[in-house]
C-alpha cells in the first residue's frame, strides 16, 4: 500500500525539502506508518525564514481586519475538515477518536477568539504635561516567530501560538515535534486555504539534531515560543541568553490535587481519574500527585483503584477504547521505568503498574492507568515529570499539611483542591504556588480565553491564552504629537 507522503509549506509552495523522508508511526501499531514527511535539511531551514523574512512585511501591513478574516476562514475550514483531521491525530498520537475531535474543536476556538479581538480597542492615550500634545501606546508585532511544539497537543498547541501570533501580525516558522507532525500540516493546510499571505506561515519537519542549529542560529527570528519539557525549555534559555530575543517556555508540571475530607467524593473521583488518566496521562496540567486527608484516605483510594481498572485500553479509533497508547515504545518504557523505581523505593502499586499482556496490544505502546500509594516526599516519584497515567498517593494530616505537601515541588503549573468549604478553597487559591488553580475541577481543560502559564519551573513569565497571549507577541511604542 503507498504511503501518504505530506509537504511542507514554505511561502506560499507545498515544498519535499532535500527528498528524504521521515516515517510517522502509528503507536496503536508501531509495524504501521501513518505517512511520511519531509526530512528538511538546514538549507531547507534558511528556506524556511527567507520566507518568512518577506511574510512578517507583508503581513504587518495588512489590517487587523482583514487579517482577522483569515482566521476566521481558517476555523472555519478547521471545524469542516474535524474528521480527517482527528483520525490523522489519533494514527500519529494514540489519543481516543473523542479526545482528538475535541482537540480539533478548540484549536478552531483559538483562531475564532483571536480574530475577534480585532474589533475590540487596542493601545491607549496618556496624559502629557507638554502643552498642546497627544501621547499614545500602541502595540506592533514582533516580527518572524519560531514556535517549537510538543508531540501531546499536536494541533492544540501550534493553535494556541499561531493564532495569537499571526492575529498581532507577525510571521512564524513553525517546528512541530518529529512524532506528530501531520496535524500540524494540517493546519498550515487550513491557514493557506485560508488566504494566509505567502511566507506569513512557514513549517519545518525534520530531525531535531540535524537542523537545531539552522532553526535557532538565524538573527531573524526575534521571540521563539516553545513548549516542552523543563530540560529542553532550559536549554534553549541559555541557548539564546546573549542574543536580544524573548522567550516564551511552557514546560512541565507535576500537579498536585488535594482531597480534603470535606469532598465531595462522587464529584472528586471521577474528576480526578480523567485529569490523572486522560489523554493517557501525556498533559502538562494532568494530576500526578494527589494529596489525601488522613480520614478519607483508604475510601479514597478504594474508589479511585475502581475508576482506574474501568478504562479499556486499545486503538484510539475503536469506539471501545476509554484510553489509548502512550506515544513511543521510548515514551511507554520511560513511564514505567518510572514506576519500577517508586517500587523500589517504597511505594505500592494498587492499580496498574505494569505493561499489559493482552496479544491485542502486543505491537502498541499501551500502559493501564496506575495508582501509587504509600509515596513519601523524598521519593523520585514525587518530584519528576512522568507524563503518563501515573499518580503517586500521599497522605497528610490537616489542610495546613496539604499545601504544604502540593507546594513541595520545583514544578508550579497547575493545582487542585476538593472542599465543600468556601473559605477554605479561597485559602488555598491564595496560597498554593501554581499558575491555575482549580476547585473541585480538574487540574486540567483551561478555556482558550483563560491565561495559561505556570510558576517556578514550569515555564517563563509569559502567559498563554487570552488577551495576556497577546502581550508576547507584541512590542509597545509610545508616540508623542505636539499639535500647536
Amino acid at each position: 500500500m503507498t504511503v501518504r507522503e505530506l509537504e511542507n509549506l514554505v511561502g506560499r509552495r507545498w515544498v519535499g525539502g532535500s527528498g528524504r523522508w521521515l516515517d510517522v508511526l502509528d503507536p496503536a501499531d508501531v509495524r504501521v506508518v501513518v505517512a511520511r514527511v519531509p526530512a528538511m535539511t538546514p538549507a531547507d531551514v534558511t528556506s524556511a525564514y527567507d520566507a518568512a523574512e518577506t511574510g512578517a512585511r507583508i503581513w504587518r501591513a495588512t489590517g487587523a481586519l482583514e487579517r482577522a478574516g483569515v482566521l476566521s476562514r481558517a476555523a472555519k475550514l478547521l471545524r469542516e475538515r474535524t474528521e480527517e483531521i482527528a483520525t490523522d491525530l489519533v494514527r500519529e498520537m494514540g489519543k481516543t477518536l473523542g479526545e482528538a475531535r475535541g482537540e480539533v474543536v478548540k484549536s478552531a476556538e483559538f483562531f475564532e477568539f483571536y480574530a475577534g479581538l480585532a474589533r475590540t480597542p487596542y493601545g491607549y492615550l496618556v496624559h502629557d504635561a507638554r502643552p498642546g500634545t497627544t501621547t499614545s501606546v500602541r502595540f506592533e508585532p514582533v516580527g518572524v516567530v519560531l514556535a517549537i511544539t510538543p508531540w501531546n497537543d499536536p494541533l492544540l498547541t501550534p493553535a494556541r501560538k499561531l493564532a495569537p501570533a499571526l492575529a498581532a501580525g507577525n510571521a512564524v516558522v513553525l517546528k512541530p515535534a518529529v512524532e506528530t507532525p501531520l496535524v500540524a500540516l494540517h493546519l498550515a493546510r487550513a491557514l493557506h486555504d485560508a488566504g494566509l499571505p505567502a511566507g506569513v506561515l512557514n513549517t519545518v519537519t525534520g530531525q531535531t539534531a540535524e537542523i537545531s542549529d539552522a532553526l535557532l542560529d538565524d538573527p531573524r527570528f526575534v521571540a521563539l515560543t516553545f513548549t516542552g519539557s523543563t530540560a529542553t525549555g532550559s536549554l534553549l534559555r541559555r541557548r539564546l541568553a546573549d542574543r536580544n530575543v524573548r522567550v516564551q517556555t511552557e514546560m512541565g508540571g507535576k500537579n498536585a490535587t488535594v482531597v480534603l475530607a470535606d469532598a465531595d467524593l462522587d464529584l472528586a473521583i471521577p474528576t480526578v481519574a480523567a485529569a490523572a488518566f486522560g489523554q493517557t496521562g501525556q498533559r502538562c496540567t494532568a494530576t500526578s500527585r494527589i494529596v489525601v486527608e488522613a480520614a478519607i484516605h483508604e475510601e479514597f483510594v478504594a474508589r479511585l483503584t475502581d475508576a482506574a481498572r474501568g478504562y479499556r485500553l486499545g486503538p484510539g479509533l475503536h469506539p471501545d477504547t476509554t484510553l489509548g497508547p502512550l506515544v513511543s515504545p521510548t515514551h511507554r518504557d520511560k513511564v514505567a521505568g518510572h514506576v519500577a523505581r517508586a517500587v523500589e523505593e517504597g511505594a505500592k502499586v494498587v492499580a496498574g503498574g505494569a505493561v499489559p499482556d493482552d496479544p491485542r496490544l502486543a505491537h502498541g505502546c499501551f500502559y493501564p492507568p496506575t495508582i501509587l500509594t504509600s509515596v513519601s516526599r523524598d521519593m523520585t516519584i514525587w518530584r519528576e515529570e512522568v507524563f503518563g497515567p501515573v499518580v503517586a498517593v500521599h497522605v497528610v494530616p490537616d489542610f495546613d499539611a496539604a499545601v504544604d505537601a502540593a507546594n513541595d515541588s520545583a514544578y508550579g503549573l497547575s493545582a487542585g483542591v476538593f472542599t465543600r468549604s468556601l473559605a477554605t478553597a479561597h485559602r488555598f487559591v491564595e496560597l498554593v504556588e501554581a499558575g491555575q488553580v482549580a476547585v473541585n475541577l480538574p487540574t486540567s481543560g483551561w478555556d482558550v480565553h483563560h491565561p495559561f502559564g505556570g510558576f517556578r519551573d514550569s515555564g517563563s513569565a509569559f502567559k498563554e491564552q487570552g488577551l495576556e497571549g497577546l502581550r508576547f507577541y507584541t512590542r509597545v511604542k509610545t508616540s508623542a504629537i505636539r499639535y500647536c
